[in-house]
């Protein structure tokens, strides 16, 4: 047993030199810095950062007990307005710190419908997860309607932690859902392989439209939809795999979010014992989890031969990080040094990147740190002009800004 451990030590040592030793990444410092947004503001677990894509160019910050503000985004800002309270109907305890109001996303054509989605622990039963269609006032669109509420989808989550929730409309118009494998630690239910069950995947549903007695309905073009998988009892009869599965194989993606000018959509999905990973997602991938942790093997036979497997096309040691926190791909217009890369952090360490990624060759070719004082990221988001915040667990939103040359 210490031999085999030894090996294993060794082959890991092996893995980070052959990391840090690749020519084709720098790890360099852009000319790039970090400074207080709207300094007179101060927020309670600011989890999403958003806004509404109508033309009124507000902020939207919602925080994790259940409070979503809204205020404008002008930096002299001193006040936020209530757009929503569901304190409530939301579930959020320090010592279960992976609850409560996780998600929000905007209808494309939320100037026209007032429709917005919400992801959220609720109080009506316990350990589960809710996503729900809210409306805005007509006559006041700096508040919602907290009666308007309709639920989409119910989520039963075995444990506390690894509910995911981040909730994003793609260039499609469809809502894609990020749902954790369920928590403990080690997925100890199999979820992330299960193409049965929603945890462990990202969904895809179309909120447009209602079918089969539910609140959405089954794109026809998703990619398991006509997919049956052996039973998980005796394996001697098939069973339809769930159809609102885009993509499997993850343990918490925390954060997911498309290119504004690309499409291209990327996922962040924090690690179990070494490694942190970024995705680029595609339909029907499996992206390795609990077979792979990153490019390696979790389980023994992760080390095998996998073509079905997806690889990320980042990933970092926990020598660096231990909690990746997922941004966005820069599509502002202030910092130039930017444009183009998605920019993320560390939640433990406090480190903040910007990785350059050739999509034409699928490869990295940089990933440069960005210096900041180093703060507990809890998530990144941007306004309607592209211009990226992130925030604290100690409520500050930061932006980026160019900084002079060095010499």
């Amino acid at each position: 047993m210490k031999r085999f451990l030894a090996i294993v030590c060794l082959c890991v040592l092996w893995e980070d030199a052959v990391i840090a030793a690749d020519p084709s990444v720098r790890e360099g410092t852009l000319n790039v810095s970090v400074e207080r947004a709207f300094p007179d503001l101060i927020f309670d677990r600011p989890v999403i950062v958003t806004h509404a894509g109508d033309g009124s160019g507000r902020i939207f910050v919602a925080e994790q007990k259940g409070i979503i503000r809204v205020f404008e985004n002008d930096p002299d800002a001193e006040e936020t307005l209530v757009f929503l309270d569901i304190d409530e109907n939301c579930v959020y305890r320090d010592n279960k710190n992976e609850e409560g109001l996780l998600g929000l996303a905007f209808h494309p054509q939320y100037r026209k419908n007032g429709f917005f989605y919400v992801y959220y622990t609720t109080a009506d039963a316990e350990s589960t997860s809710v996503i729900s269609r809210f409306s805005v006032r007509p006559d006041d669109p700096n508040r919602a309607d907290p009666d308007s509420e309709v639920e989409i989808m119910r989520i039963r989550q075995p444990y506390w932690n690894h509910n995911g929730g981040t909730l994003a409309f793609g260039p499609d118009g469809m809502l894609y859902i990020a749902l954790g494998d369920g928590g403990s630690g080690g997925d100890p239910h199999g979820n992330g392989q299960n193409l049965t069950t929603w945890l462990g995947a990202i969904l895809r549903i179309d909120v447009d439209r209602r079918a089969d007695g539910k609140n959405y309905a089954i794109p026809a073009d998703n990619p398991f939809v006509k997919t049956t998988v052996p039973s998980g009892r005796s394996g001697d009869r098939e069973v339809p795999a769930a159809p609102e599965i885009y993509a499997f194989g993850f343990r918490n993606v925390w954060r997911m979010a498309f290119d504004r000018e690309t499409g291209d959509f990327w996922a962040a999905d924090v690690g179990q014992n070494l490694w942190e990973e970024i995705n680029i997602v595609r339909a029907g991938g499996n992206y390795g989890w609990n077979v792979r942790e990153g490019k390696h093997w979790y389980r023994p036979e992760g080390n095998d031969q996998r073509d079905d497997l997806i690889d990320p096309i980042w990933e970092y040691h926990h020598d660096t990080g231990k909690s990746i926190t997922g941004g966005l791909v820069y599509r502002g217009r202030q910092v130039p040094e930017l444009i183009g890369r998605y920019v993320y952090a560390d939640y433990v360490t406090g480190l903040l990147w910007a990785l350059d990624y050739d999509r034409q060759t699928g490869q990295v070719r940089a990933n440069d740190a960005i210096p900041g004082k180093k703060q507990p990221v809890m998530t990144f988001g941007e306004d309607e002009q592209g211009e990226v915040y992130f925030t604290t667990t100690f409520g500050h939103l930061y932006r980026f800004r160019s900084s002079p040359a060095q010499n």
